[in-house]
């Protein structure tokens, strides 16, 4: 099989980036011939170059909207395709999910659009959210099928009479790690809460530095960058908390930071299934991540963590609090959360899910003549 990936950003690690460099790697592992498109050049760029994976930089496909630079990015896709001729076109993002289904439109190739979080999901402020409805709803028969990371966000969907036959959910899954790299949540001194995210809009930064205020029996470790890095440093200056918040800015090897931590925190204003919550899951960490998007597909509130409002300061505060103070608690979510990861959010389940999809559109698209078959490799989370 020869299969395009098209993702809008190369200057970020985010969620959306590790599942397609995961989905790519694991598909060239297999013999088939992947093609991965992004945005202008960044540290995803060099991330693909590394795992010997193909990819082309497409430097008009940008994040914000321009009808020129839009529309000469859409030829380039156009181009490209007709150039590859691939048996299957997979978008992600929202600005790629436009611009690359409207591409295969133009060279009748199947595509597939992941969505990971709509970009209209509550928590979203307007007008953005009512103009994404729209353009998505406009967009959704452009995709032979469109691949949710939640059955949240399957739900909002179809409840914008979207089509139920053309939505199928697939969680995130990710490989596993060596037992070195997993937490003891059980550890008394020094106890370390870890958030990993890009400090921008859709995370609330805020409220979880107001809701650490004099927690100073903790440390809390910010892992990322991004635009509102330097809010984020100035409240807790303002606030005389350098002494117990600790910035570590853009890190790669997340997982060894949350090896040496105890207790995992996400607190958002909107998510899809965030990819973060999974690994804090597969290193046995107790999570404790505000209540939105698909959150609670992975999160169950007072079994493997906490689920808490949006922008809910003083539940959050009470809930870490609640962890903070016994490591019985910490150690029982901790063993929990690893559990659960391991019975249902490996790469093996979403590999298996995805490739199914895929196989779906290539054998309907080939009804007539022939079937383009998927070989799936030999796939370990360890």
């Amino acid at each position: 099989m020869k299969i395009i990936f098209v993702i809008t950003r190369a200057d970020t690690l985010g969620g959306a980036q590790v599942h397609v460099r995961d989905l790519a790697q694991f598909l060239v592992k297999a013999g088939h011939d992947v093609l991965v498109i992004t945005g202008m050049r960044g540290i995803y760029s060099d991330l693909l170059s590394a795992d010997s994976i193909q990819s082309y930089i497409s430097n008009k496909l940008q994040r914000n909207i321009s009808l020129s630079n839009d529309w000469q990015a859409c030829r380039d896709l156009i181009r490209v395709i007709r150039s590859f001729q691939p048996d299957l076109v997979s978008v992600h993002s929202s600005k790629a999910g436009i611009l690359g289904r409207l591409a295969c439109q133009f060279t009748k190739t199947p595509c597939i659009f992941t969505v990971h979080g709509w970009a209209f999901t509550n928590g979203v402020p307007e007008p953005k959210r009512s103009f994404y409805r729209w353009i998505e709803k406009i967009a959704e028969p452009l995709a032979n099928k469109i691949i949710c990371v939640s059955e949240y966000d399957r739900q909002i969907a179809c409840g914008c009479h979207m089509s139920g036959a053309r939505l199928v959910t697939v969680q995130n899954g990710i490989s596993d790690i060596p037992h070195s790299l997993r937490a003891n949540p059980s550890q008394i001194q020094p106890l370390k809460v870890i958030m990993v995210a890009r400090f921008d809009r859709q995370k609330d930064h805020q409220t979880l530095l107001k809701a650490f205020k004099d927690l100073t029996q903790a440390q809390l470790y910010l892992v990322g960058d991004g635009p509102d890095f330097k809010v984020a440093r100035d409240f807790v200056a303002q606030n005389d908390m350098e002494g117990y918040v600790k910035f570590l800015g853009f890190q790669s090897n997340v997982s060894e930071f949350l090896a040496q931590s105890h207790i995992f925190v996400l607190s958002s204003h909107w998510e899809g299934f965030p990819y973060t919550i999974v690994e804090a899951m597969r290193a046995g960490l107790p999570v404790v991540a505000s209540d939105v998007g698909g959150v609670s597909e992975a999160v169950t509130d007072g079994v493997n963590g906490y689920c808490v409002p949006r922008g809910d300061v003083g539940t959050l505060r009470d809930r870490l609090l609640r962890l903070i103070e016994s490591c019985k608690l910490r150690q029982k979510m901790g063993q929990r959360s690893r559990q659960r990861y391991e019975a249902e959010f490996t790469f093996t389940h979403m590999f298996e899910k995805t490739l199914k999809v895929y196989d779906e559109v290539i054998t309907g698209q080939n009804r007539h003549g022939g079937q383009a078959v998927l070989a799936s490799p030999s796939v370990a989370d360890s």
